[in-house]
């Protein structure tokens, strides 16, 4: 059984999902941060600007900025409500409409009276788009904090960002304790970009899609059909009986990991495939592929449900 996405029609497509302009609190102009992105070679970027009152509220109108090539989601990382540790929720929204009606969320603190982090995400969701619980890690995420966005597609498990400027980048801690409760979630990694340090070209999305279109892309990411990468590529993820098979690009290390501490590992020198038995996860309703290259980047597959 091949996994989605890589058996969905179409071919792949490389993305940034969460960045930011100097329309809050980047140091470029959104048309820079376009034109960085689609130099680098990115198919498309989602602009996501602090939705909060200091910046105006911005969903950045970024349809000027496509051309054949290259292509724009619109977006916002959003804010609303406290976490467990009382500080404010971060939520990255892709595919919301222009019009998505303001929070209440004055600035980086969360104030009375607002509607909760769930509440904001289901909000977007319902508006039409691609919700992801932002930065775990960074955030302070506590496993309840998770349990409570029923609405999210999908856990930011890689900010590079966050991996670079405090050494608080993942998410997976979360988002395998989520699966392992049968929520239905993706995973993706974004750069976070500011570009006022080495923040960007560090981890990304690819995303299986008949066309480079909006509306294309944000089906495919609902679908789950994409997967995460620092550089790796992956080729294939296929369930054969007793064995996952793994395709992709030349690498040392390919993992397999499951609920608890199942996890089955082969090393090697520039593996394009690998054949991995299941036996230890027996247990596990669900699998995740990690490989990596000599130079220690990462790709990873979104979770395979059994």
């Amino acid at each position: 059984m091949l996994h989605p996405a890589f058996a969905a029609p179409g071919e792949f497509y490389r993305g940034n999902l969460h960045t930011h302009s100097n329309r809050s609190d980047g140091v470029l102009d959104p048309s820079e941060v376009c034109r960085r992105y689609k130099a680098e070679g990115y198919d498309f970027i989602a602009l996501t600007e602090h939705f909060v009152g200091r910046y105006e509220y911005p969903i950045t109108d970024t349809t000027g900025f496509r051309d054949e090539v290259f292509t724009t989601l619109l977006g916002a990382e959003v804010h609303s409500g406290a976490m467990e540790n009382g500080e404010l929720w971060h939520l990255v929204a892709v595919g919301l409409p222009a019009d998505f009606a303001a929070s209440n969320s004055p600035d980086f603190q969360p104030v009375d009276g607002q509607e909760s982090g769930p509440e904001l995400a289901q909000r977007a969701r319902d508006a039409g788009a691609f919700v992801a619980v932002a930065h775990p890690h960074w955030s302070g995420l506590t496993l309840a904090d998770a349990r409570s966005v029923e609405a999210a597609h999908a856990v930011e498990i890689y900010n590079h960002g966050c991996a670079v400027e405090c050494d608080r980048g993942e998410g997976f801690h979360v988002a395998d304790l989520l699966l392992s409760e049968h929520r239905d979630l993706s995973f993706i990694a974004t750069d976070d970009a500011h570009f006022s340090g080495p923040d960007h070209f560090g981890g990304w999305v690819m995303v299986k899609a008949e066309a480079n279109e909006p509306e294309l892309l944000l089906e495919a990411l609902k679908a789950g059909n994409f997967y995460s990468s620092q550089g790796p590529e992956l080729k294939a993820v296929a369930l054969n009986g007793g064995y996952i098979d793994v395709a992709c690009s030349a690498v040392s290390t390919v993992i397999v990991q499951g609920h608890g501490s199942a996890a089955m590992s082969q090393h090697g020198e520039s593996l394009t495939q690998a054949r991995i038995p299941l036996d230890r996860f027996n247990d596990s309703p669900w699998l995740r592929v990690t490989v990596i290259d000599r130079s220690g980047k990462r790709a990873w597959s979104n979770p395979v449900w059994r």
